[in-house]
């Protein structure tokens, strides 16, 4: 197996690559880079060592993208989007000079130059670093289903096991991350419950939010799902000054592009964004079920039952779509008690309505494992005894 670099050595080396670009690749360090593009099989020696290394931070812009080709408008991942423009690695960008490719990247931020240089840029090179050790990974597992863009881009997913166990304070395992060696088999089909808030779960692929029928979050300072994870995705610069929303801003792109801006979805509806912050603690992509329907002024929701188990089964058709087409191999997903706050729902019945719907999933898929989470002990008891009930 190949060894890899360490995350510090490749920021290093990225930090002194950007203001060159690309074309000034030679001259700079590359020892981490190079380490990285050969153990993603993508050259072999210096013939080779400068179009390795930039097909492999292609792909890592392409992984940060969610696997998709960067495009530079709205509807790209703006880190995929600021890491391109950052080294020239959009369409006719590649021989653009340092201070233009930071200009472009600052305005995907709609900050100035100098404060994307002081916050933004360093999160954008970090994160880069991380997506080429995910390259070079996957291709060293060697657990791919293909080869796309001439590295190795699919993980293989965990053994589907036999039965589902639910037990109180159960750590969920972590989740595979693209090449990763596939879990055991334990696992897969698992439901575990854990008492803390959502915005503090880690290392689990998709977190469940719950949101309005007309998908619009909750204000940050309120006590709420929607808004906790909508305040921890929030990238910040070095002052905690907010400088994107990004799960609030991804959901109003989703809007326009589908024609829903103002106006109502169907209660079930479940909507897919990036993480933001929360990349960092392994979240990959947030879903936003649609289950709660204003009432009279707005201060009052209605939930309907039904609508948990359609919110259930849609998310976990878009986890499936995504993991399988968007090159996200992903095996893990949270739900909190959806409807249970403001919604109104006894818990009991939200109890019950979840774990339905997720046991009805996992006989259809066992190779997922679904983690319950509630700050409440006297919750999560609830949510025991309601496995127990026929």
């Amino acid at each position: 197996m190949q060894p890899l670099p360490s995350h510090d050595s490749l920021v290093a080396e990225l930090t002194e690559l950007r203001p060159r670009g690309l074309p000034g690749l030679r001259h700079c360090t590359r020892d981490a880079l190079r380490q990285a593009a050969v153990a993603a099989g993508l050259c072999s020696g210096p013939d080779d060592e400068q179009t390795g290394i930039e097909e492999l931070l292609g792909a890592a812009v392409r992984w940060l993208a969610g696997g998709l080709p960067v495009r530079d408008d709205d509807s790209c991942d703006p880190l995929a989007r600021a890491a391109a423009h950052s080294f020239g690695l959009l369409p006719a960008r590649r021989g653009v000079p340092g201070t233009d490719r930071r200009k472009a990247a600052a305005g995907v931020y709609g900050v100035t130059t100098e404060r994307f240089r002081k916050s933004q840029e360093r999160e954008v090179v970090a994160e880069l670093a991380a997506a080429v050790l995910v390259v070079a990974r996957e291709a060293v597992a060697g657990e791919g289903a293909g080869r796309r863009d001439g590295v190795v881009r699919e993980a293989v997913r965990p053994a589907p096991a036999t039965h589902a166990a639910l037990g109180a304070g159960l750590r969920l395992p972590r989740p595979p991350r693209p090449g990763a060696r596939p879990a055991p088999a334990a696992a897969a089909g698992r439901i575990s419950v854990r008492v803390c808030p959502i915005e503090e779960v880690r290392d689990v692929d998709i977190l469940v939010s719950s949101e309005n029928t007309y998908l619009e979050m909750s204000k940050t300072f309120r006590p709420t799902v929607s808004g906790a994870l909508r305040r921890a995705a929030a990238l910040r610069d070095a002052t905690g000054e907010v400088v994107d929303d990004v799960l609030a801003r991804e959901l109003n792109v989703w809007q326009r592009r589908h024609g829903r801006a103002g106006t109502p979805v169907r209660p079930g509806t479940v909507v897919a964004t990036s993480s933001g912050a929360l990349a960092a603690q392994g979240v990959r992509r947030i879903h936003h079920a649609a289950i709660a329907t204003p009432v009279g002024d707005g201060d009052r929701y209605h939930v309907s039952p039904a609508a948990l188990g359609e919110a259930v089964r849609a998310s976990f058709e878009l986890a499936r779509h995504e993991s399988e087409f968007l090159s996200l191999p992903m095996s893990s997903i949270c739900f909190p008690l959806l409807g249970s706050g403001r919604g109104g729902l006894p818990v009991e019945t939200v109890a019950r309505r979840l774990l339905d719907a997720i046991r009805e999933e996992l006989r259809r898929d066992p190779s997922w494992s679904v983690l319950l989470v509630t700050p409440e002990e006297s919750h999560a008891r609830l949510l025991i005894a309601a496995s127990s009930a026929p």
